[in-house]
C-alpha cells in the first residue's frame, strides 16, 4: 500500500458525529384533542391495527450484501498518522541502498556535501538515511505527533514545521528536495512551483513510495482482502504512481525506476505495519481490529514460523532542474 505519514503520504481529529437531536422524544405533547375529534376510542375503532396495517404494506427490501466502506475524506487520512506516530516509526519499512544509488545516479550528483529538505519527514524512517549518506538535511513535517516523534528520535536533525505546498525554506537554497511516502498529499499546482522556488539551478525533485509487490501471490491475495474490507483498490493506487500523477501539468520531466528488496519480520510487526495505514487508522478500532485478527490466521497459514516475507518496489520519480 501507498501510504505516507503526514501532510503532505500519509493525527485527523475524527469526523465530527452529529447527535440526533432527542427533544422531540422527550418533551411532553402539548397538543389538546380538538372538539371535532372523535374520543380515543373511537378513533380506535376507525382506524386499521398494526398489525393490519403491517400485512397490508410491503416490507421494504434487505440487500443481500452490506455497502461497501466509503473511502476517508483525503484530509481525514493524512492527518490520521499523528495519534499513530509511535507504531508508524516502529514497523513501517526502510528504504534500501540502491535507492539512494538511484537518486544519484538521475541526479548527476552525489547526496554527499548537498543540501536536502526532505519534506513531509514524518517519523524520519527516511531522513535519517540522507546523513549517512553524507548530505547536509533540514526536515519539514506538518503534524504535531509525527513532528514530536521525529524530535525524540532524531534529536541532531533540525526540524521545521511546515507543508510542501508552502516550503518554509529560503528560495534557491537546496541541491535536493526529497518526498518519501509524502507527495500524493500535496497539492502538485502548489508543491511544484515551492520545490523549483527552492531549488538551485540543476538541482533535483526526488519522489518515492515503498508499494507492495503485487505479483508475489500472498500480497496479491492480502490486497483483495484489504478491498474487500475497507472499500479500497490497493492495486489501482499503485498504478496512480506515475509522473503523470505526480505533476498534472507536465511542468516537469521525471525519470522512473523501481527498485526491488524484501524483509522478514515477525507476524506482529507486519500487522502492526499494515495497521499504521491511514485507510486503516481512519476507521473504527473495532473495524480494523477484526480485520488484523482474520488476517492474521491467513498469514500464520501462509507463514506457520511466524515470521513474514515482505517484498516491496520502491518507485521513484527525479526531476532536475534547469541548470541555467
Amino acid at each position: 500500500m501507498t501510504d505516507s505519514a503526514r501532510t503532505p503520504t500519509e493525527a485527523t481529529p475524527p469526523q465530527p458525529q452529529h447527535p440526533t437531536s432527542q427533544h422531540a422524544a422527550t418533551q411532553p405533547s402539548t397538543t389538546q384533542p380538538s372538539a371535532t375529534q372523535p374520543p380515543p376510542t373511537q378513533r380506535a375503532a376507525t382506524q386499521p391495527s398494526v398489525t393490519q396495517r403491517a400485512a397490508t404494506q410491503p416490507s421494504p427490501p434487505h440487500p443481500p450484501h452490506p455497502p461497501a466502506p466509503q473511502p476517508a475524506p483525503r484530509s481525514a487520512r493524512a492527518h490520521s498518522f499523528n495519534a499513530a506516530a509511535a507504531q508508524y516509526a516502529a514497523n513501517r519499512p526502510t528504504y534500501p541502498p540502491p535507492l539512494f544509488d538511484a537518486v544519484e545516479a538521475l541526479a548527476g550528483r552525489p547526496l554527499a556535501r548537498s543540501r536536502v529538505a526532505d519534506v513531509g519527514a514524518g517519523t524520519g524512517i527516511a531522513t535519517a538515511l540522507l546523513p549517512a549518506r553524507g548530505a547536509d538535511v533540514v526536515a519539514v513535517e506538518p503534524g504535531d505527533g509525527m513532528a514530536a516523534q521525529f524530535r525524540r528520535a532524531h534529536p541532531g536533525i533540525p526540524l521545521v514545521r511546515g507543508t510542501g505546498d508552502d516550503l518554509p525554506l529560503a528560495t534557491a537554497s537546496l541541491d535536493f528536495v526529497t518526498y518519501a511516502q509524502a507527495w500524493h498529499w500535496t497539492d502538485p499546482a502548489r508543491s511544484i512551483p515551492e520545490a523549483l522556488r527552492v531549488l538551485r539551478p540543476g538541482g533535483a525533485l526526488a519522489l518515492w513510495w515503498n508499494t507492495d509487490a503485487l505479483d508475489v501471490p500472498w500480497i496479491a491475495e492480502a490486497a483483495e482482502r484489504t478491498a474487500r474490507h475497507f472499500g479500497i483498490d490497493v492495486s489501482a493506487e499503485k498504478r496512480n504512481v506515475n509522473a503523470h500523477a505526480a505533476d498534472p501539468a507536465g511542468r516537469l520531466d521525471f525519470t522512473r525506476r523501481t527498485v526491488r528488496w524484501s524483509r522478514r519480520v515477525p507476524v506482529d510487526t507486519h500487522l502492526a505495519n499494515i495497521g499504521s495505514h491511514s485507510v486503516f487508522l481512519v476507521h473504527g478500532q473495532e473495524h480494523t481490529a477484526a480485520f488484523l485478527a482474520t488476517e492474521r490466521e491467513h498469514l500464520l497459514r501462509t507463514f506457520p514460523d511466524g515470521w513474514v516475507e515482505e517484498v516491496y518496489e520502491v518507485i521513484l520519480l527525479l526531476a532536475r532542474t534547469p541548470t541555467a
